[in-house]
């Protein structure tokens, strides 16, 4: 360890340090400051700027300065001040008026009295003549000073209206201007809002996309560790092989343990809907296959006539989870389409606001060589045979006629002599009519 001890320094020593040049210019006006770093390094401190206050603070600064502004301009007291200043005028008015009345009935009183002397002094002679000389004298003074008092009056009365006009044209003018004034600081301040609205929107923006790019670092960072790992397993490949058939084994577990659930699912699902049916009125006939006719007969003196009931039939989701709705199959009894191959139906019957379901008791299978005996129809073209009909939408037909059956490329028809019967269009995967017929 070294130990620092305070020293004087001689004269000539001090002399001995250069001076500085005036013209030389320094980064601050303040000593740096050092930090040790790793290994005993010296490292400067970062100067930390002063980027003055934040820029929401700025904002909100401004936005209240403009709501002080647009306060201000409020005109509330200098509208009240011009009406009753116009008030006062009015009054000023009306009080002209009344001395311009009271004015008229004077000059009415003097003349009246005038008229009186004139004839006291026609009348009397000697001093009490002349009394009434003097007062006629007096009375019309006062005629003439009555006079100038109404002139007086009249101008008093141009002036007061002048100033009443002059005032309606300053109030007038003053809330234009006031309206004026307001309307642009009104459309100041709704532009100072849409700035602010924007500035806003730019910090949330800003806000946003250093978030995502914060997440989107975190992400790569994780992408390279995962990286790295692969290329560290790779100096170890009987380890990585152990895990692949590990993994590969952990797989075919699984898939076996699924389809080992949803095999023991159906079966639940079939078992109780197997229970729901010895439950019921109804039972279905005939084999659940395609090519069949599923009818619907009853099992008890009980059941109501299917003629009677309002009938709808379903097929169910391949794990009985929803049905789905067979449009126009409403009678008692169904022929199985292509689609409700590996799907079970279900049949609902309604009567007197009663609901009793009836169930497949499995999918409903294939029909075997149908698909075949379709594919080998439709790459013949055109082809003619000789049937006759033994059913009819699911009804025994008893005329046995011999009817023409002509299967093309894109449609079939059945016809009796020049009569259509029956004309389809077909493909070989949804074909829906199942025709049993026998040739000649």
């Amino acid at each position: 360890m070294t130990k620092v001890s305070p020293e004087v320094f001689d004269e000539t020593q001090m002399q001995a340090v250069l001076s500085v040049s005036a013209d030389v210019s320094f980064k601050s006006n303040k000593f740096p400051k050092y930090k040790l770093g790793p290994d005993n390094q010296i490292l400067d401190e970062e100067t930390v700027e002063n980027k003055g206050p934040p820029l929401k603070d700025v904002v909100a600064q401004e936005t209240q300065q403009l709501s002080h502004q647009h306060k201000r301009l409020s005109v509330r007291d200098l509208a009240s001040k011009f009406d009753k200043n116009l008030s006062a005028a009015a009054k000023l008015s009306d009080e002209a008026k009344l001395r311009e009345v009271a004015s008229l009935e004077g000059h009415v009183l003097l003349k009246k009295l005038r008229d009186a002397l004139e004839y006291l002094r026609v009348r009397l002679v000697g001093r009490n003549k002349e009394d009434v000389g003097k007062a006629i004298s007096m009375v019309e003074a006062l005629a003439v000073k009555l006079t100038q008092n109404e002139g007086e009056l009249i101008q008093e009365k141009y002036e007061v209206k002048k100033l009443a006009n002059f005032l309606k044209q300053a109030s007038e003018d003053a809330k234009k201007l006031v309206n004026q004034e307001r309307s642009f600081a009104c459309a100041e301040i709704e532009s100072a809002k849409a700035v602010v609205r924007r500035i806003g929107e730019a910090l949330d923006e800003q806000e946003r996309i250093s978030v995502t790019s914060g997440k989107q670092e975190m992400e790569e960072m994780v992408e390279e560790i995962q990286q790295a790992r692969r290329i560290r397993l790779l100096h170890h490949p009987r380890k990585v092989m152990d895990m692949e058939h590990e993994l590969r084994a952990l797989r075919l577990q699984i898939q076996e343990k699924s389809a080992f659930s949803v095999k023991i699912q159906q079966e639940l699902t079939l078992n109780k809907l197997a229970e729901d049916n010895k439950l019921s009125l109804y039972a279905l006939e005939d084999s659940e296959s395609l090519g069949s006719i599923l009818r619907l007969k009853p099992l008890s003196e009980e059941a109501m006539e299917l003629s009677k009931c309002s009938i709808q039939w379903y097929r169910l989701s391949s794990q009985c989870s929803r049905r789905e709705l067979i449009s126009g199959a409403n009678k008692s009894v169904y022929a199985p389409e292509p689609f409700d191959v590996g799907r079970i139906l279900q049949v609902d019957i309604i009567s007197h606001g009663q609901k009793s379901t009836v169930t497949t008791a499995c999918p409903v299978q294939p029909a075997v060589g149908l698909e075949s005996y379709v594919e080998t129809l439709s790459r013949k073209g055109n082809s003619e045979f000789s049937v006759v009909i033994s059913q009819m939408n699911g009804r025994n037909y008893t005329s046995h006629s011999a009817h023409l059956l002509r299967v093309g490329k894109m449609r079939m028809k059945l016809s009796k002599g020049w009569i259509t019967k029956a004309r389809d269009a077909y493909s070989s995967t949804s074909m829906q009519a199942i025709l049993r017929f026998n040739n000649y």
